[in-house]
């Protein structure tokens, strides 16, 4: 019993597309898995990048890395970069 009618097989160009749309599909799978492992382990803000450089300071003081001296001269130097007083003014 034949099913095909005329030529027995399939054209190139079927079969063609037919592998590259399921190395698309693949990929696409791949791609989903990833992004969804890697997207649940990374939260905005988390960790050392989500800190201020103000807080950094007041951790350095606070380890004893630098001096009260050395810390006001950063935090003015900070408070002039960030546009004027907006860290002078809590300091008086």
């Amino acid at each position: 019993m034949m099913f095909w009618y005329g030529n027995a097989g399939w054209a190139f160009w079927q079969v063609a597309l037919m592998w590259a749309s399921m190395i698309a599909f693949g990929g696409l799978l791949v791609w989903a898995v990833y992004a969804l492992i890697t997207g649940g382990r990374s939260k905005p803000g988390a960790g050392a990048a989500g800190d201020g450089p103000r807080q950094i300071l007041d951790e350095r003081l606070a380890r004893g890395e630098i001096d009260t001296g050395e810390y006001r001269r950063l935090r003015d130097t900070m408070a002039e970069a960030d546009g004027g007083g907006k860290a002078r003014a809590g300091s008086a």
